[in-house]
């Protein structure tokens, strides 16, 4: 069984629309601690991380908000995410996705103390490859996997500890990408796995594909899980809704795989905004995923064997 680390995130500064900052208490008010308790796990809640107070950062973009709060959550989310790994496996309740500006910087930064690969796969509808200098939102959750990968412009954020290969990420579902995330994501290596893909060849042979390539570099692996990877029919509680989503089982049979893997090492949780739901319904599908991802099962079947 897993010791499982609940780290409270409320970032609400990578983007405009507030309310993403309830979404630790609606984690816990949708019973994510007794949902893993109930699994066999232990669970610690280290609480809700508070970030210094922010500095004085700037940027050339004037488009970008929030430059200096969101590089004191940075962070912050690395230390609270690397401080956690040595005990057990982390789990960030957030908070918008620019919270992975740190937390994937810290399970960075741990795997590189360990000699181990860190790789990511990036459960989203955007593929968030901004940098500070391109985003002409200025919304800084857009920028956490190019910063993760080591593009440069970004400047004003403390450098990243050991950048991901491109070929140690995979953006799955994926299906809303700007001109300029795909100028830069194109020279790179990072598996993109977006609904076409998926339509095409279904969930579980790319899926399978990428963890075995982790499991062969005996790699660590952070699973980052945006609302918005899910249609909005079932997930309606997100600020940036894309349609075409994935669905309801398509969603478990990944937690369920990734599951199976046994490689996963730590995980984000994110985008949730309560104040956009409709009596708790995405903030309790997400705690069923977490529950599928940590071995909730209809019906036990032998464990795939990778030899």
């Amino acid at each position: 069984m897993t010791h499982c680390i609940l780290i409270g995130a409320p970032v609400d500064e990578g983007q405009r629309r507030p309310g993403c900052l309830m979404g630790p208490a609606a984690y816990r008010t949708a019973g994510l601690a007794q949902t893993l308790s109930a699994l066999g796990h232990g669970v610690e809640d280290r609480g809700d991380v508070t970030p210094a107070a922010p500095g004085d950062q700037t940027c050339t973009n004037p488009a970008v908000h929030h430059l200096p709060e969101t590089i004191a959550w940075t962070h912050a989310l690395r230390e609270a995410t690397q401080a956690a790994l040595p005990h057990g496996m982390p789990i960030i309740m957030g908070g918008d996705h620019s919270l992975a500006l740190g937390t994937v910087a810290g399970v960075a930064a741990h795997a590189a103390t360990q000699g181990r690969p860190q790789f990511v796969i990036w459960l989203d509808a955007h593929s968030d490859f901004h940098t500070v200098d391109s985003t002409t939102s200025g919304n800084l959750h857009g920028t956490p996997m190019a910063y993760a990968n080591g593009q440069p412009g970004f400047d004003p954020f403390p450098p990243f500890p050991a950048p991901i290969p491109g070929e140690n990420i995979c953006m799955f579902g994926i299906r809303s990408v700007d001109p300029a995330e795909l100028a830069l994501m194109q020279p790179t290596d990072i598996t993109v796995n977006d609904m076409r893909v998926l339509d095409e060849q279904g969930i579980v042979a790319p899926l399978r594909a990428f963890l075995d390539r982790v499991r062969a570099a005996n790699g660590m692996l952070h699973v980052s899980l945006d609302v918005d990877f899910l249609d909005p029919a079932i997930a309606p509680a997100v600020g940036t809704t894309v349609p075409g989503g994935a669905t309801f089982r398509e969603a478990h049979l990944v937690m369920e795989l990734l599951h199976e893997s046994a490689l996963v090492t730590s995980l984000d949780l994110v985008e949730l905004n309560p104040f956009l739901d409709e009596r708790g319904r995405t903030a309790k599908l997400m705690v069923d995923l977490v529950g599928s991802l940590m071995g909730r099962k209809v019906f036990d079947r032998p464990t795939r064997s990778y030899g």
